[in-house]
């Protein structure tokens, strides 16, 4: 493999094409598509402020290195990349690609991050700021999540998330297979129009969650005090822990709680109209 060590690019593609090529401590500056069409790379403890770096690159890992802001849009129609311990300061990263692992990664503006992304797995993954991150992603498992972006995960399939701590709003909308553990999500409109959505020992905060759902499922989960008007034309079977403030319209299913403030069915519910609503006796 061939090592290239305390070096400075810029302009445009001044590595293009490259195969079996190892980066350490390397700047990549000024220009554009410095790494395209590349296969087989290495950076270690590089630091990247061109625009476009990594475009249709196969097989690659970073590791120690930052994205400063002018580093936009770096990582595009890539595949099997591992990137540890890295700082991203710019947006528009990860888009249409596959096979990506990430671990101890923090990305600080998120926006219109991780587009029409498949096979997506992440440790101790933070997202700050920006907008839409996780759009249209298929297969994303991520354990250890901070994210306080806005409408995170609409229009996805296949999503796992284990001790997440999510503020955000409208999330998981339209979304199909996704399994919450050991969470706390904080927004508002979470999961409307989903299907096949599961929680499971999570806290949830915010108005109107969780409605026109199918096939909802929560599990010995627990509600902030200023939740109302949730589960309004769902599907659910829910096991809450706890008191929840307000149920309203749900269309079907069980829900069960420790306490329940208000529940309200008036002539705006849909059919069938068969939910079972009970506290814990």
């Amino acid at each position: 493999m061939e090592i290239i060590k305390n070096q400075h690019f810029e302009g445009e593609r001044p590595l293009f094409g490259k195969q079996e090529l190892c980066l350490e401590q390397v700047t990549i500056g000024e220009g554009e598509s410095a790494i395209k069409e590349c296969s087989n790379i290495e950076a270690n403890d590089c630091r990247f402020w061109g625009k476009y770096p990594f475009w249709h690159v196969h097989k690659f890992t970073i590791n120690n290195c930052q994205f400063d802001a002018g580093a936009r849009s770096a990582l595009w129609y890539s595949s099997y990349l591992l990137m540890r311990n890295t700082r991203i300061d710019a947006p528009k990263m990860f888009r249409e690609m596959h096979h990506v692992h990430l671990e101890d990664v923090v990305i600080n503006d998120a926006d219109e991050t991780f587009w029409r992304c498949q096979f997506v797995e992440a440790v101790n993954l933070e997202l700050h700021n920006g907008t839409y991150p996780f759009m249209f992603c298929n297969h994303v498992r991520i354990n250890g999540l901070k994210y306080d972006s806005l409408y995170a995960f609409q229009y996805c399939k296949n999503v796992e998330l284990h001790n997440a701590n999510i503020v955000t709003k409208d999330s998981f909308w339209e979304c199909e297979n996704v399994n919450i553990y050991d969470s706390v999500i904080n927004g508002e409109y979470l999961a409307w129009h989903s299907k096949n959505v599961r929680l499971v020992n999570c806290h949830l905060v915010g108005e109107q969650l969780l409605c026109y759902a199918k096939n909802l499922v929560l599990e010995n989960c627990t509600f902030d005090a200023a939740c109302d008007r949730v589960f309004e034309y769902s599907s659910v079977n829910a096991d809450i822990r706890g008191h929840i403030e307000n149920i309203k319209n749900p269309k079907s299913g069980h829900i069960v709680a420790d306490s329940i403030g208000s529940i309200t069915i008036d002539e705006f519910v849909k059919e069938p109209n068969d939910c079972i609503i009970e506290t814990r006796s």
